[in-house]
């Protein structure tokens, strides 16, 4: 086993060596170097690392059997790091000095990176630019130590391969898709689980059935769970449905809360448990809900006692579904049925393997692989999850040489221990190519059942130095992409249940991640640490954050002085998440003492300002300081060079960004999102020409960034906020478009000040809406208190083909809308505030409304404070000839039109939800909505339907405020039988509910008429008796 664990070594040498050629076939590096008479010495490190390389194979086929070679390895390995550190730091002199070089003497970039070198950077002397004879000495230091590794080496009797270090697998086949999620053998399994949670007749603890799915580590539990969660059959017959995955704590608080926010969509960091349970009591009562509680290892009745109290103001056939893989669990919590999922039969592993492997079913058209195929398999011993994983592992491979060494490997042999690692999984890491060895070996930073963000996973990595350059010239966060998804379809990683944007690892997995990278990473969950752990070994250290933590609990980052890494997680909180304490100790004293760092996330935390000695962490790459209380940065900070990513998303109170950030010449990602009380930025942003993702840029007026600081930055991706437009008073500024050519743009928010809409802003918003023209890809586009008469010409046009979503606000002196109709991608319009807008006429339907429909996608449709909105005119059309318009329409809603008396299209076939409110005038006409579902009318007199034959599919009818009502003014016998939710809310004038005939009655027998009727609310309806 250990000789899984040390393989990792390979993965660190290799990126060493791969990091020192490429520095020192750098035009910068090498003059610097030569200067320095370094390069004769960094020269002899590539002589002795290719010796090195050369044998590792060999090292790792004997460390099994040999303790020398095994404590060989590890050495090696401390070695690579200690000399990546030493290449960083050259590599931050060289570019230091060539910076202070190329700004010349009298800029202000000399005079700030001298001022604040000399306070930063310790291992330097900058007033003489004398390269430190610290790390001169650390240079050959290294070398001795890479001298005694080769002499080592050779009295080890290393056999060198001629050829370097094997790749174990082959380039991803570029015909090849991800390989398709699909389950084998448990269709029976499932039809079980259904008939349990179906039957309505089984009771559990109150009055809530409960039912269990057991079985061992992988083999398919959750997967399972999955296919009964999402079956039509469920979804068809609960109103409510609520995953939740538990893992090893059982927190009452903390599984409340989680399902709160389920049903909610909003944050609980409320520590009541009472507040909570009473709180979800209420959003539970009356529904018949399924919940999911998956992976359980609670043993405690009481605690699931607790949890329990909320269900019971469940409706009837509520139920509760739960996986464990502990049989005491499940006869603990099961009340209608406990059952035991086995592990797959040999001819449904078989398939599974085979799809992964080699994308079909079966062996056809590779029969040479079949008997190599079915031993593999017959070694999975029927987990799913390690057939998936050696699927993925071959699925690239079609020599059979390849798949007899998988099959003969000595892996398979290899003494537990004590361990509980798969040999299928431990394979599948072993044959894993250096590069996504290191990648996934970082994960063990990450605690059972986390779930981590792809884009945040590649950035981490890449500050590492984990991602490499292609030959192709890639972009390095599409290597990144590459990377994941290579793990992804080799079962490495898996989707969340809960949120599809999210991944997580299978528990097994976690552990092969701790097991390989154990004397590196380091998860700090408050356990003892084990006797003989070396603390200085440790490169990266992440902890779960706590609502106050004391200096007591990083006490041993005094010991950790090679430390890479610094996590707090979780890395992404919820927007209203509750911010913890974190003492002092840790800033001031910890952190900068951690120079190796390269990775510092301390987002969550109330720390409202960084100590000066933040610039000391020369190596940092990324910092998170996300959702804190952050005012400002200290200018030390311009002395990052390498920083490549820096997230202040949601820091309310931050004020400024400091001016030398425009040394950061490596910055990629500057994420200001949600930082309100920021009101300007550094002058001369635009040097950044690396940065591919600014949420926010802010034009100012006097002094400070120019809309023109945008034209330079060639590679943004993702989405930006240009803030300010009102700024731009100089049309000068307007000639030159600055985001037309930002290809990889997807989403454009552009808003102007209150003060826009004086007469001087309104002639000048054109020219500047003209200039700010996106490139013909982008997707989402939001415009805010623009202060023109219209639209430029550009956003209804034929070049925005690809707009999905489209969001116009508050643009008071706009007089009509663009011809949005006509955009062929446009799913989402939402118009609000628009109050020069009287009529929308043909105009916005688009022009050859003879020969297309418009709106041919859009799927949602919402106009909310249109005061002074009248009408809108449809196309015109023959007698014969039927509605064009909105053919896709699934979502209407039009709020607080008070002058809209025009009557809705006549045929919306695809309208599943209807809601007006706040529009007195407006009439109902005889529309046909047959897919309506959710039908919401809420002061609105004259909307109230007089028939409801054409709503034969409507199963939610809200009606409130309407004075005018009587009665439900159509034939009892009419009324949608589909319905199910009917609420009735402040109708004063209401005296009874249905009309029939001349009579207002309501019949006992004719009830049979709502027979799937579940909720009714009447309320505050004063005159029904």
């Amino acid at each position: 086993m250990e000789a899984i664990a040390s393989s990792l070594v390979e993965a660190v040498v290799s990126g060493m060596f791969s990091s020192l050629s490429n520095h020192v076939s750098s035009t910068h590096f090498n003059k610097f170097a030569r200067k320095e008479k370094i390069l004769s010495e960094l020269k002899k490190w590539e002589i002795l690392l290719l010796k090195i390389n050369a044998c590792l194979e060999d090292a790792e086929e004997k460390q099994p059997t040999s303790c020398s070679v095994k404590l060989w390895l590890r050495d090696l390995r401390d070695i690579a790091y200690d000399a990546e550190d030493i290449i960083d730091e050259l590599a931050y002199e060289a570019r230091r000095r060539q910076m202070k070089e190329d700004a010349g003497p009298s800029s202000s970039t000399h005079k700030m990176m001298t001022k604040y070198m000399s306070a930063c950077c310790v291992n330097f002397n900058p007033s003489t630019l004398k390269f430190s004879t610290k790390v001169e000495s650390k240079i050959k230091k290294l070398t001795a130590r890479l001298e005694a590794a080769v002499a080592i080496k050779n009295d080890l009797s290393l056999e060198e391969n001629d050829r370097g270090r094997r790749e174990r697998v082959t380039e991803r086949l570029r015909t090849s898709s991800l390989v398709e999620s699909r389950v084998y053998g448990r269709e029976k399994d499932k039809e079980v689980i259904l008939d349990i949670l179906m039957n309505d007749a089984d009771k559990g603890f109150g009055d809530i059935a409960v039912a269990c799915i057991w079985g061992m580590p992988g083999v398919g539990k959750t997967t399972l769970a999955q296919l009964v969660y999402n079956d039509i059959k469920v979804e068809s017959s609960f109103d409510l449905k609520i995953w939740v995955c538990v893992s090893e704590e059982f927190d009452v608080i903390r599984l409340t809360a989680i399902m709160l926010e389920a049903v909610t969509s909003a944050s609980w960091n409320s520590k009541d448990l009472n507040l909570l349970q009473v709180s979800l009591k209420e959003k539970l009562s009356g529904k018949k809900f399924l919940l999911v509680l998956d992976d359980v290892w609670n043993e405690n009745y009481e605690q699931w006692e607790a949890l329990c109290k909320p269900f019971i103001a469940g409706a009837a056939g509520s139920k509760i579904l739960v996986t464990t893989r502990n049989v005491d669990t499940a006869s603990i919590m099961a009340s209608c049925g406990t059952y035991h999922l086995r592990e797959l039969a040999d001819k449904d592993c078989l398939s599974l393997f085979t799809r992964h492997a080699l994308g079909g079913s079966d062996f056809e058209g590779h029969p040479n692989l079949k008997t190599f195929g079915e031993e593999i398999v017959k070694k999975c011993s029927g987990l799913p999850l390690a057939a998936k994983t050696l699927g993925g592992l071959l699925r690239t491979k079609r020599n059979s040489d390849e798949w007899e060494d998988i099959m003969n490997s000595k892996i398979w042999h290899l003494p537990e221990k004590g361990n509980s690692i798969l040999p299928a999984l431990l394979l599948s890491y072993h044959h894993l190519p250096s590069h996504l060895k290191r990648c996934f070996s970082y994960c063990a930073i990450f605690p059972k059942d986390y779930e981590f963000d792809k884009e945040e996973l590649i950035r981490l990595w890449k500050a590492e130095g984990f991602l490499h350059h292609t030959k192709r010239k890639k972009q390095m966060e599409d290597i990144g992409i590459e990377y994941f998804r290579d793990l992804w379809s080799r079962s490495f990683f898996q989707q969340s249940t809960i949120n599809k944007n999210r991944y997580a690892m299978h528990d097994l997995i976690n552990d092969l991640a701790q097991f390989v990278s154990k004397e590196i990473c380091f998860f700090n969950n408050g356990d003892k640490l084990n006797d003989g752990v070396k603390l200085e070994s440790f490169r990266h250290f992440s902890f779960l954050r706590h609502q106050y933590d004391v200096s007591k609990r990083f006490e041993m980052l005094s010991q950790m002085t090679s430390l890479r890494t610094l996590v707090a997680l979780p890395i992404h909180m919820l927007p209203m998440a509750a911010s913890s304490f974190l003492t002092n100790t840790v800033l001031q004293q910890f952190v900068p003492k951690l120079g190796c760092l390269r990775v510092l996330s301390l987002n969550g935390y109330c720390i409202d300002e960084l100590p000066h000695r933040i610039g000391d962490l020369i190596h940092l790459r990324y910092f998170n300081l996300s959702r804190t209380s952050i005012k400002s940065l200290p200018e030390s900070v311009g002395s990052l060079f390498n920083l490549q990513t820096l997230i202040l998303h949601g820091c309310k109170n931050l004020t400024k960004l400091p001016r030398a950030i425009e040394n950061l010449i490596d910055l990629c990602v500057l994420d200001l999102t949600d930082t309100d009380s920021l009101k300007e930025m550094p002058m001369q942003i635009g040097n950044l020409k690396n940065l591919k993702v600014l949420s926010k840029f802010i034009v100012q007026r006097d002094s400070g960034s120019g809309i023109k600081e945008l034209k330079g930055l060639l590679h943004l991706r993702k989405e930006i906020s240009v803030i300010g437009l009102e700024n731009v008073v100089d049309t000068g500024e307007a000639r030159d478009y600055v985001l037309k050519d930002k290809n990889k743009l997807e989403g454009l928010h552009l808003q102007w000040g209150h003060e826009s809409f004086d007469h001087r802003n309104g002639e000048n918003g054109l020219p500047v809406f003209n200039m700010l023209q996106p490139h013909q890809d982008i997707k989402r586009v939001r415009v805010a208190c623009y202060g023109g008469t219209k639209f430029p010409s550009w956003l209804g046009g034929s070049s925005m083909a690809n707009i999905a979503d489209i969001n116009l606000s508050n643009c008071r002196n706009v007089m009509s809308l663009p011809a949005l109709g006509r955009l062929p991608s446009l799913k989402k319009l939402s118009i609000t505030g628009m109050n020069g807008v009287k009529r929308l006429d043909f105009e916005f339907f688009g022009d050859n409304l003879r020969s297309s429909k418009p709106f041919p996608v859009l799927e949602a449709l919402q106009f909310q404070n249109m005061l002074n909105w009248e009408y809108w005119c449809y196309p015109n059309k023959r007698p014969d000839e039927e509605d064009r318009e909105f053919p896709n329409l699934r979502e209407l809603m039009i709020h607080n039109c008070p002058k809209l008396y025009q009557k809705l299209p006549r045929y919306l076939p695809s309208l599943v939800k209807l809601n007006i409110k706040g529009c007195p005038n407006m009439a109902y006409s005889v529309m046909s909505l047959p897919s309506l579902l959710d039908l919401s009318i809420e002061d609105c007199n004259k909307m109230v339907p007089r028939s409801m034959v054409d709503l034969t599919s409507l199963t939610t009818l809200r009606i409130k405020r309407v004075p005018d009502l009587t009665c439900l003014p159509n034939v009892f016998e009419q009324f949608p039988g589909a319905l199910k939710h009917l609420i009735l809310s402040n109708c004063i004038g209401l005296t009874a509910l249905w009309q029939k005939g001349n009579e207002q009655e309501l019949e006992p027998n004719e009830l049979h008429c709502l027979a799937s009727l579940e909720h009714l609310r009447i309320e505050s309806c004063s005159e029904l008796t």
